[in-house]
């Protein structure tokens, strides 16, 4: 059975065999490990992590993708919208920390992030393809353009690399974008805070980023009747990620 691309689920295939060898040569799979592959598709990165792991858990929303995939006895398929799934709940069944990879649906890359961000604890590391300008924001450096409030949040939880770039051609059909690989490993001690404080600190100082941070920060700070010492005389894009930390912890 031919499947045909779904719009609505963000379904772009990957084709090209190259691309494929380079992306599991990336994943370094080995045989026995727990891992879960977000929208497997087709399968074409599936069958070679397969080989190599012996089982695959696979998360695939598209029921007729899942009746397909099913009938690959090495597979176990999770039909479910990823946003549901308990990550937390799978590494407790495996009784280890989980390795997670996959082609995410662009459409909705952002949210996986976030929700895969609240059980970075019971993650060994990460590899997902996505639009290459996601990932540029997710690993830009301070004072840049694409550095943004994805950036600091991933970056205070996950050490991350650009491995691999993959053109549109390497998709049926091909997208309208650039992609590439990102490989998230988390902190084995990641900085102690209030993960929702930090996050509305985080998202406060990035809502008008063109401005002074006196405009939006330090309104924020001066509402939680903040005593502390910070400057507020750059834009949000000019502060590092530690700094943010630092600013969190003390708020």
């Amino acid at each position: 059975m031919r499947h045909i691309a779904r719009k609505r689920f963000g379904q772009h295939f990957l084709t090209d065999q190259g691309i494929l060898e380079d992306i599991v040569q990336a994943i370094a799979p080995k045989a026995g490990q727990a891992m879960v592959e977000i929208g497997p598709g087709l399968g074409a990165m599936t069958r070679p992590l397969v080989l190599h792991l012996g089982h695959l858990t696979v998360i695939e929303l598209d029921r007729d993708l899942a009746v397909l995939l099913r009938k690959n006895p090495d597979l176990t398929v999770i039909e479910s919208d990823v946003l549901r799934v308990d990550f937390r709940a799978l590494a407790e069944a495996f009784q280890t920390k989980i390795r997670v990879v996959g082609n995410l649906p662009y459409n909705i890359s952002t949210p996986i992030l976030f929700h895969l961000l609240d059980v970075a604890d019971v993650v060994q590391d990460q590899h997902f393809m996505l639009q290459k300008e996601v990932i540029d924001r997710m690993v830009a450096r301070p004072s840049t353009s694409d550095y943004s409030r994805l950036s600091v949040m991933l970056q205070w939880r996950y050490a991350m690399e650009n491995v691999l770039f993959v053109p549109p051609e390497s998709f049926e059909p091909p997208p309208r974008v650039d992609s590439a690989i990102v490989r998230m490993i988390p902190h084995a001690v990641p900085e102690t805070l209030d993960v929702k404080l930090f996050s509305e600190l985080v998202r406060v100082a990035f809502s008008q980023r063109r401005k002074l941070l006196r405009h939006s920060l330090g309104k924020w700070l001066e509402a939680r009747n903040f005593s502390g010492v910070f400057d507020l005389q750059r834009r949000a894009e000019e502060v590092p990620v530690t700094e943010y930390i630092a600013l969190a912890q003390d708020a």
